[in-house]
């Protein structure tokens, strides 16, 4: 795959997910939503079935919040991590790509966000995790796994989620 925003980031990354989901909607209505998430932001978005059994404080938002529609570089974004764990907003390019960066017991990561106009009405969402893991061996193994699983697990849930939002406003 080519080098994507982001990428420059963590350059020795060993461990990449990819995760996409055609939306229809072009880029400029797509945005809105990745700008608002995070924790104390509009939240990570799930889809209705599962936030049904989500405690209310915890579930993303259903509309765009002109609140959350402000992001800079360098900014830092609450996540669910840990308690006080965060998202550094590294690279803005509005309608294309918002990428962040963190570092987690050791682990420097980047996190893009990358809409691909596919025609005038449908846009390709990426999602792409870059990592560097210090284990070798079995340790690297097992957890490249559970961050394989992990990653496709929220990935999922955020682009199925997502995609109801972006129905649901049409």
């Amino acid at each position: 795959m080519s080098q994507l925003p982001g990428d420059e980031l963590v350059p020795d990354a060993n461990i990449v997910f990819d995760r996409m989901r055609e939306l229809a909607a072009p880029p400029a209505e797509i945005w809105p939503w990745l700008v608002q998430l995070g924790k104390r932001r509009a939240g990570w978005y799930m889809p209705s079935r599962v936030e049904r059994i989500i405690p209310a404080s915890r579930r993303g938002a259903w509309h765009v919040d002109p609140r959350w529609q402000t992001l800079s570089v360098g900014e830092r974004i609450p996540d669910y991590g840990g308690r006080h764990e965060e998202l550094e907003v590294a690279s803005i390019d509005p309608a294309r790509a918002l990428v962040y960066r963190a570092e987690r017991r050791g682990t420097p990561f980047s996190w893009a966000l990358i809409l691909q106009p596919v025609s005038p009405v449908s846009t390709r969402v990426h999602l792409r995790f870059r990592g560097r893991l210090k284990s070798t061996g079995w340790r690297f193994q097992v957890l490249m796994r559970i961050g394989e699983v992990f990653d496709g697990l929220t990935g999922e849930l955020l682009l199925r989620g997502l995609k109801q939002r972006i129905e649901a406003q049409r």
